[in-house]
This record gives C-alpha cells, sequence and structure tokens, in this order.
C-alpha cells in the first residue's frame, strides 16, 4: 500500500526479491493535475501497472467493499510506505503477520506526514528509517528495525527523499525474513523523545527575516522541491532556490551587498547570502543574472 514516489523504491525491491510473492497494490486514486485538470495516476500505480500487478484504488480505506477485495487476496503481510490514508484496525488485523510500515525518521521522533522536511527545518544532524507494526495510533507502533543517515550540509528534502527511499526499500527486505520467524525482538515506542511533523503548507515557505541565517538556510534547503521558500521586494514575490549563510549583520531583511558572488541579507543574527532565485512566473537565475535585470541601489528590504 503506497502512493507516493518515495513508496516506489519499496515496491521494486519487494518485486525482485524472490523470497516475497507481491499479489497485489493498493494506492490513492487517480488525481487531476496540471491546468487542464487530467486525472494521473499515482507513481505506485504506474510503476505497479509496469510489473502487471493487480491495483486497487479505494476513495476510502474504510469502505467496506475495498476490505473485502483486499481479503479475498488473502494477505501474510501488507507493506504500507507513504500510502496517504489512515488504516482501520479492520485493515491492520487482516493480515497473518501484521501490517508493516516504512516510516523515513527515527521513530517515535517525527511521528506524522512529513519526516524529511522538519529533520532539516530542526537542524537535525541525522535522521534515518524505520521499519514498525502498525497499530492504532499514528506511527506509534513497535519499532522492528532502525537504520541511521547523516544529513550533511548540501542535503535538500529532495536529495534526502531519495536516500532515505532506497534505505528504506533495502532495510525493508531485510527485516521481513527475521519479522515474520520471531527472529527479531520488537521494542516499544519510549515516550520520551517523540516529536510530530505536520503536513507542510505552502505558507510555511514564506522566509521571516527575523530568524537566524541557519535557521533561513535550513528551510531553503527542507522545503525543496515544495513548497520551496519566498519573500517579497517592492511587493513582487521571489522564489529563494539556493542560499547559505554569510557573517554580517543589519536590519533584518535589509540587503546588505549586491555582487557577482551573491546577494546577502541581514536576518535575526548573521545573514542569508542568496545565490539562486526566480520571479513569480521568470526562470531561475543566479544572483547575477537576477541583478542584470532588477536594480537593487540604495537601502533595500526584503519583506
Amino acid at each position: 500500500m503506497g502512493s507516493a514516489e518515495l513508496s516506489c523504491a519499496s515496491l521494486r525491491a519487494l518485486v525482485a526479491s524472490p523470497e516475497f510473492a507481491v499479489v497485489g497494490v493498493v494506492t490513492q486514486p487517480d488525481r487531476p493535475k496540471g491546468r487542464e485538470l487530467r486525472l494521473h495516476a499515482s507513481p505506485v500505480k504506474e510503476l505497479a501497472n509496469s510489473f502487471d500487478l493487480a491495483v486497487l484504488q479505494p476513495a476510502r480505506a474504510r469502505d467496506e467493499r475495498f476490505i473485502e477485495e483486499l481479503r479475498a487476496f488473502d494477505p501474510e503481510l501488507i507493506v504500507v510506505a507513504a500510502y496517504g490514508q489512515i488504516l482501520p484496525s479492520r485493515i491492520l488485523d487482516l493480515p497473518r503477520y501484521g501490517c508493516l510500515n516504512v516510516h523515513t525518521s527515527l521513530l517515535p521522533k517525527y511521528r506524522g506526514a512529513a519526516p524529511i522536511q522538519w529533520a532539516i527545518l530542526n537542524d537535525e544532524a541525522e535522521t534515518g528509517v524505520t521499519i514498525m507494526k502498525m497499530d492504532a495510533g499514528l506511527d506509534t507502533g513497535d519499532v522492528v528495525s532502525q537504520e541511521k543517515t547523516p544529513i550533511s550540509s548540501v542535503d535538500t528534502s529532495e536529495t534526502l527523499h531519495g536516500r532515505l527511499a532506497e534505505i528504506g526499500a533495502q532495510l525493508l527486505v531485510k527485516t521481513i525474513p527475521g519479522f515474520v520467524t520471531g527472529t527479531i525482538h520488537l521494542r516499544p515506542q519510549p515516550g520520551e523523545g517523540a516529536s510530530y511533523a505536520p503536513k507542510i503548507k505552502k505558507e510555511d515557505g514564506r522566509l521571516d527575516w527575523k530568524q537566524p541565517a541557519r535557521a533561513l538556510w535550513n528551510r531553503v534547503r527542507g522545503l525543496i522541491p515544495w513548497p520551496g521558500t519566498f519573500t517579497y521586494l517592492d511587493g513582487v514575490m521571489l522564489k529563494i532556490r539556493r542560499a547559505e549563510v554569510f557573517s554580517a549583520s543589519g536590519e533584518p531583511g535589509e540587503i546588505l551587498q549586491a555582487g557577482k558572488t551573491g546577494i546577502i541579507v541581514a536576518c535575526g543574527c548573521d545573514s542569508l547570502k542568496i545565490l539562486e532565485l526566480q520571479r513569480e512566473g521568470g526562470r531561475r537565475l543566479a544572483a547575477h543574472e537576477f541583478m542584470a535585470g532588477y536594480k537593487l541601489e540604495g537601502k533595500r528590504r526584503f519583506e
């Protein structure tokens, strides 16, 4: 059961392994996208079709007819990765061995919808993947296995997403045999250290120049590719695509320097050097390319 691109690595790994037989795939219904609002299949559905697997797409996982269709597969184990719906107990209890979830954080940290983004936003030094036996709570089930990975200064949510998807897929296929034979000891999640990673909203991308430069740098990295970060100059929205921390001070939002190497903007602590940016509706530009068509002399401020 999965929908997002993150799920695809786990499905590929399960199909590729001779130890497992994937009898069916459950994913979200096709959704309208683009200006013409044409229906598009989820990445998981497209991958499942390439493997010629049976696909179910219930509007609601609690639907009685869907649960009966799922029961007809007689699954021994259900694997869930970025599916997008909360599963009722009737599904969790349906397979002989229950349901395993591939979650992209080191639980109990970052339960919820956006663990990858919040790990970067909160300046974590590392994150990882947890294989969890699902229960009725929100990412509260027993830990079956975990694997860590460092978060480097060049990581974004996009690079971390790809790496964690592969780590999760490989950890999953290594974990299942020991899980079903009972040779892996399940660990209840500790009460201490639990945190929640709520769904990212578009407005989370607005930069507050009163914050420290490092926090804004993490926001730029953490919200790639969606929703991206943005600010305003003379009422015009500018998307900030790439930046770094710079040691300089001034009034938050003030443009301290604009040169070939970047646009330096004062923050609550230190400054942010903007390396790449984009006007709404325009193309992505290096800072010096942007300045060729946008004069920044005088005391100018980002808002």
